[in-house]
């Protein structure tokens, strides 16, 4: 009895010993990233995040009791905080589907606060079928296409021409030939809506209050074709995409002494085009991008007060900024020598329906630039895994000191910012 308990005992013992390695086999992790460090000189003082590193667009004149503009002052910084580790896992298959996760962080943090701390960046887990993919996590948002963004060495990455986010989600994509579907539906963390402070005089707060109040995700639909031709050794991606966001703006109105419970809502919608066209010698890149209520994708955007509704609870309805946007972005393709040059512009469109004439309040990002133009030209030099990269950005902001019933910026004073930009980037 006991010698076949032990022969039993054995059995299993190596029959699990094997499925254990069998798993363990199909279970890996793989270490990558980069160290970067970028030395960057401005001609102007910038709007920016991050102590310069993530250039926007300069800053607006602020003149003195002599008429000297303040922001009429260079500056300069080194900042290596852009560096970034992933880890990228694989394991057995789960629901017939191969299945994936990674995890990177980097160190540009959440805030000046905690600048160089260590911060999530995506998250996420994948599900791969034959013709159907799951991501399930944080990753970029479906508006920043992965396989159509400019190659800028600034960090901004076109921003903010291109849009620019990391969002929670839930996205599907579905390939049919040469034509993949894509649905998701995002929610907000790091990237949040703007709206009105209610404990601070309703001025602008950033918070992802807005959209979770709403119940409603940020819906977005894509579709891509990809044509390739080996012998050519070309490739034509074309897209087309459609996001739409809702916000509650407020939950209560308040006149100093009574706090009246309201009902309201915003939708935007969003909508771009884009290709890009891969040829032996240089990649070419172009996007067009028209947004309402935009300011979560650093956008100059945002919304404004249509009218009150009722008098007595303070109850308003909105309406939303409208900007459109073009870039385009041209790379050689070479393996030790690579030079591209990027170019941008951005029109503020105003509000899509009237403004109220009771009340001027409007919340957003930059709301006072009628219109953005950037230019930059690059060059990098590769080794191995080592880049040494050059570029020259020219920004330049038209800002209005008034505006139309429609909040378009106007008598404009425009000022433009040059940055020189060195990077030592190190891959691993």
């Amino acid at each position: 009895m006991k010698k076949s308990i032990l022969i039993l005992f054995t059995i299993a013992y190596s029959f699990l010993n094997i499925q254990a390695q069998d798993e363990k086999a199909n279970f890996g992790i793989k270490f990558s990233g980069f160290v970067k460090t970028d030395f960057f000189f401005d001609s102007r003082q910038t709007v920016n995040a991050r102590e310069g590193h993530f250039l926007l667009w300069p800053a607006a004149e602020s003149l003195d009791a002599n008429g000297q503009d303040i922001n009429a002052k260079s500056s300069f910084n080194f900042l290596s905080l852009q560096s970034r580790l992933s880890v990228n896992i694989t394991g057995p298959d789960a629901f017939g589907a191969k299945t994936s996760g990674l995890i990177e962080g980097d160190f540009f943090a959440q805030a000046n606060d905690n600048i160089n701390l260590l911060r999530l960046r995506h998250a996420f887990v994948k599900l791969k079928w034959s013709n159907t993919e799951l991501l399930t996590g944080q990753y970029w948002n479906p508006l920043f296409v992965t396989d159509c963004f400019p190659g800028t060495v600034s960090f901004n990455t076109g921003t903010p021409f291109q849009s620019f986010a990391r969002n929670p989600q839930i996205r599907i994509s579905h390939d049919i030939g040469d034509v993949k579907l894509l649905i998701a539906a995002l929610a907000q963390r790091d990237f949040a809506s703007r709206g009105p402070d209610p404990s601070n005089n309703n001025n602008t707060l950033i918070s992802s209050d807005f959209l979770r109040n709403s119940t409603i995700p940020d819906l977005h639909f894509q579709v891509h074709y990809n044509l390739k031709n080996e012998e050519s050794e070309t490739n034509i991606l074309l897209g087309t995409g459609l996001a739409y966001k809702t916000v509650v703006p407020r939950l209560f109105s308040s006149d100093g002494t009574n706090k009246y419970k309201v009902d309201e809502k915003l939708g935007g919608l969003t909508a771009l085009g884009f290709t890009t066209i891969t040829l032996k010698p240089a990649t070419i890149k172009v996007m067009a991008r028209y947004g309402e209520n935009i300011s979560d994708l650093l956008s100059i955007s945002g919304f404004a007060i249509k009218e009150i509704e009722d008098p007595v609870t303070g109850e308003q309805s909105y309406t939303p900024l409208k900007n459109l946007s073009y870039w385009t972005d041209i790379q050689s393709n070479g393996k030790n020598i690579q030079v591209g040059i990027f170019g941008g512009y951005l029109k503020n469109m105003g509000t899509k329906e009237e403004m109220s004439a009771q009340t001027n309040n409007v919340y957003g990002l930059a709301t006072n630039i009628e219109s953005l133009f950037r230019i930059s030209p690059r060059i990098m030099l590769i080794s191995n895994k080592t880049k040494l990269a050059c570029e020259v950005e020219y920004t330049s902001a038209a800002y209005g000191s008034a505006y139309d019933v429609n909040y378009i910026p106007a008598n404009t004073t425009t000022v433009s910012n040059l940055r020189l930009l060195m990077s030592v980037i190190y891959s691993f």
